[in-house]
């Protein structure tokens, strides 16, 4: 029980995870801010005249947040409200509109700054610099990957993304209009990424940054009061609370496993697989998968993880690279049913024309593009390890 206390108090003190507060807080301030609102209108007037433009200007929204939230809840939430309503307006297929916001909601968990990636980091001791760096190529692969998709379906069936017929014509000051919402969000996520990456501050001072940012854009659009920032720090406990809770039981947790052998005996059973190291690592990532359908990502980062690091690290691959893979596999449980949780923070904020079974059949194109995804990186490691190694 004194060893518990101990570790406890190791997680409690952990200066890195002081980063996930103020990066939960960066993200509830600029969902509050009407960032993403401004972005969705000036880049829809830009592509509603193209086939699935609507679709691609959510993607690329999508993208933007991702790197400056990292909260899958208010991702999703805020593009089912913005983008759904005008884009069953515009008669999109309701299994495409939905399926796309999910998608696009969860890339969130893997663009950096992530507070999965730093949990990650600090369980493993890797470098939460390195991870983001690592994860940079692979969330703009997704990105990709989701955006020819779209225009796929869009140029072979145009009726399930059809153009906006009353959008209109490109001009100079359209442009400029999508520059000027553009503007704050990318100088906020350079100035958090790019502290980092240059190596001008460490991420727990990049979030701070992140936050301060945040609250000065609140502030600019005119958004920014007593009730929001109460509202934004109360949202940022609860979340902190829930994540450190999960940190304190899975410590406990993992103590009494390793104090049972039950680490030597998971290492044992997968070195003993008669697969090769490439067999063995792929089974990992399928039981990840699966695990995926019925547990949070925060259970199988805290629990799964270390327990198969060391093993991944005795067949000889690269831990940044694994992280980075095991990273992308979790990302589909916030699609894979019934325990998607983008699925569900997407049906809670639409009507009910849109049902589950819509939003089920919707996210089916989207996993499947997340493992041609797991695939390449698989097959390229220098898609996640390229950056990196310019760091070091």
């Amino acid at each position: 029980s004194a060893l518990v206390a101990d570790r406890i108090w190791d997680v409690m003190n952990n200066w890195v995870l002081v980063a996930l507060p103020m990066f939960i807080f960066m993200g509830i301030m600029l969902e509050k801010s009407g960032l993403a609102e401004r972005l969705l209108t000036n880049l829809s007037k830009v592509l509603g005249v193209l086939p699935g433009g609507m679709a691609l200007s959510v993607v690329f929204i999508g993208v933007l947040l991702s790197a400056s939230t990292g909260i899958i809840g208010a991702s999703v939430v805020l593009l089912g409200l913005l983008a759904m309503p005008p884009m069953l307006a515009q008669k999109y297929q309701p299994e495409l509109a939905s399926g796309t916001i999910a998608a696009v909601g969860t890339l969130g968990i893997l663009v950096p700054p992530s507070i999965m990636l730093v949990m990650m980091a600090d369980r493993l001791a890797l470098s939460v610099g390195a991870l983001f760096l690592g994860a940079l190529f692979p969330g703009l692969l997704l990105a990709a990957l989701y955006t020819i998709y779209i225009i796929g379906v869009a140029l072979m069936k145009p009726e399930r993304a059809p153009s906006d017929k009353e959008a209109p014509e490109m001009t100079a000051g359209l442009w400029m209009d999508v520059l000027k919402a553009m503007l704050p969000p990318l100088l906020l996520i350079f100035s958090v990424l790019g502290s980092i990456f240059m190596g001008l501050a460490t991420p727990t001072e990049a979030a701070g940054v992140g936050a301060a940012g945040a609250l000065l854009l609140t502030a600019i659009y005119g958004q920014l009061n007593v009730d929001v920032i109460k509202s934004a720090c109360l949202e940022t406990t609860r979340t902190t609370s829930y994540i450190f809770a999960i940190f304190l039981g899975a410590t406990a947790f993992s103590l009494v496993l390793r104090g049972l052998g039950g680490d030597t005996l998971i290492a044992k059973g997968l070195l003993g697989l008669p697969f090769g190291p490439d067999g063995i690592l792929i089974t990992i990532l399928l039981v990840v998968f699966l695990l995926g359908f019925v547990l949070d990502w925060i259970e199988i980062t805290l629990i799964v993880l270390p327990l198969v690091a060391p093993v991944v690290l005795d067949l000889g691959f690269d831990l940044v690279w694994f992280t980075i893979l095991f990273a992308v596999c979790l990302q589909t449980a916030f699609l894979t049913p019934p325990v998607g949780f983008a699925i569900f923070y997407l049906k809670g904020v639409v009507d009910d024309t849109i049902t589950v079974q819509t939003i089920y059949r919707g996210v089916v194109p989207f996993i499947l593009l997340q493992l041609v995804g797991l695939i390449l990186i698989y097959h390229f490691t220098s898609l996640v390890l390229y950056l990196p190694s310019q760091l070091s």
